[in-house]
C-alpha cells in the first residue's frame, strides 16, 4: 500500500473533517471507522499478494516438473499404502522361514523387520523433500 494511496488519503481528509464538523464526542467513532476501512484494505492488499506468491510458486514447481504444495494427488495415497501392501504379502513367506529355521525369535525379527521397512517408508515419503529450492547450479561452482 503506497502512502500516496489516493483513495486512502481521501478518507483520512474526510474523516478529519468530520471530526472538526461533529466535534471530540464523536472522534472514538470516526477513529473506529478509518481503522475499519484501513483494515480492510490491508486485508485486500494481504490476499492479493499471497495469492500471486502461491501462483508464482506453484508455477516454479510446475516449471521444475515438482509437484506443487497442496493437498496430496488421490494416486499418490494409493502408491503410499501399496508398499504397504506389498509388505503385507511378502510377510507370510518371510514369517514361514523364519519361524522354521529360528523358531519364535525368528517370527518376531521376521515382523520386526517388517515393520521397520514400513516406518522406513512412510517417513521417507514425509522427509523426502527437496533439500533447498536452488535452481539447478553446479555445486561446485
Amino acid at each position: 500500500m503506497d502512502a500516496s494511496d489516493p483513495e486512502l488519503n481521501k478518507e483520512l481528509s474526510a474523516t478529519l473533517q468530520a471530526r472538526k464538523d461533529l466535534g471530540a464526542e464523536y472522534e472514538s467513532e470516526l477513529v473506529d471507522s478509518f481503522m475499519d476501512k484501513l483494515a480492510e484494505r490491508v486485508d485486500t492488499r494481504v490476499e492479493q499478494r499471497v495469492r500471486r506468491e502461491l501462483a508464482q510458486q506453484q508455477t516454479s514447481y510446475a516449471r521444475a516438473d515438482r509437484r506443487p504444495i497442496g493437498p496430496p494427488q488421490p494416486g499418490a495415497r494409493f502408491a503410499r499404502y501399496g508398499f504397504a501392501g506389498f509388505t503385507m504379502i511378502a510377510a507370510i513367506p518371510l514369517s514361514a522361514i523364519g519361524a522354521a529355521n529360528a523358531g519364535t525369535a525368528g517370527l518376531f525379527i521376521s515382523w520386526a523387520g517388517i515393520v521397520g521397512v514400513n516406518v522406513a517408508q512412510a517417513f521417507g515419503v514425509a522427509w523426502g523433500k527437496p533439500k533447498d529450492d536452488r535452481d539447478d547450479k553446479d555445486e561446485w561452482a
